[in-house]
């Protein structure tokens, strides 16, 4: 059986550790993991392994570094050594979806470590500067990644190990990816400043549609106003009322692609106060209207259909 991590928690934790520990095995070169969700190492953490990321089932939002984005079945990334990241999925209390994610995590040093005996190992490493800044992919590589990560999960050994190698050289040497965080990204990565953060992007998601106030989300935090802007931008990359906009403008996506909801009441679903506002906002951000939006995304449904 793979090594699966399976907590059944009521809500998204609003606790975090200083860095996720990551235990490999003496016998793998690798750690390969199927996680349910929610479970306690679902939050905005960090740690020096890379990490290659498949998301199987449901959708949410995707935080690497300053990159907010969404995400659905079949999202497949890797996020280098140090990069703080998330992928938060809405659920119900009590909620748990089974085997939602592929975890993939190694030792950058320990690959390294081993071009002295495989020096065919050294042409990862622009690849491997990439992951640094968080990669996601998209198209045939995509879908040829997730399937090389789902079959490690039947076999041990030499042959997963094969399958890691196979997986590394697809992902360097494909064109189709975007890179997600900003190269000048330097969060203060210390165990208050991360528990802050988490406490702070979980109430953040949670109450998005609400009239949110900068004052009210600092008295949370502890912090002045003054000081938890500061602190806020420098640990997400992200002004406080650019990270909610985007979120609002993710939600609305959402409710745009999947619900026949009015586009008026789409705008004050997602905590917009008037319709101009919301046109204005979701046309700087995804350069068409809502319902130019809309129209598009039947047509790609009517496409894979």
């Amino acid at each position: 059986m793979p090594f699966r991590r399976r907590k059944n928690t009521a809500a998204i934790p609003r606790t975090v550790p200083a860095f996720e520990h990551i235990v490999t095995e003496a016998s793998d070169s690798f750690l390969w993991r199927l996680d349910d969700y929610p479970w306690e190492r679902n939050v905005w953490n960090f740690h020096p392994e890379y990490e290659i990321h498949l998301l199987r089932k449901s959708s949410g939002v995707v935080l690497v570094g300053d990159h907010i984005g969404e995400f659905g079945p079949g999202y497949l990334t890797i996020v280098g050594g140090g990069l703080p990241h998330d992928w938060v999925t809405a659920v119900q209390p009590g909620e748990l979806i089974e085997g939602r994610d592929i975890v993939l995590q190694f030792d950058l040093e320990r690959l390294r470590g081993s071009s002295g005996l495989l020096p065919e190992l050294r042409e990862l490493e622009p690849f491997l500067e990439r992951s640094l800044r968080g990669m996601v992919f998209h198209g045939q590589t995509a879908l040829d990644g997730a399937g090389l990560m789902e079959r490690m999960g039947e076999v041990h050994g030499l042959a997963r190990f094969r399958l890691f190698l196979e997986l590394l050289d697809l992902l360097a040497a494909t064109d189709e990816y975007e890179l997600l965080s900003s190269p000048d990204f330097s969060p203060l990565l210390d165990a208050q400043s991360l528990d802050i953060i988490q406490r702070s992007l979980t109430y953040l998601f949670q109450h998005f549609a609400e009239d949110l106030k900068l004052p009210d989300v600092a008295a949370l935090a502890g912090m002045s106003e003054s000081t938890f802007s500061r602190f806020f931008q420098k640990n997400t990359g992200n002004s406080f009322s650019d990270h909610i906009a985007k979120l609002r403008l993710w939600q609305a996506c959402k409710l745009l692609a999947d619900t026949e909801i009015p586009i008026t009441d789409i705008c004050f679903q997602v905590g917009y106060m008037n319709i101009s506002n919301f046109n204005r906002a979701f046309l700087r951000k995804h350069k068409m209207t809502p319902s130019s939006y809309r129209k598009l995304s039947r047509q790609r449904l009517t496409l894979r259909a």
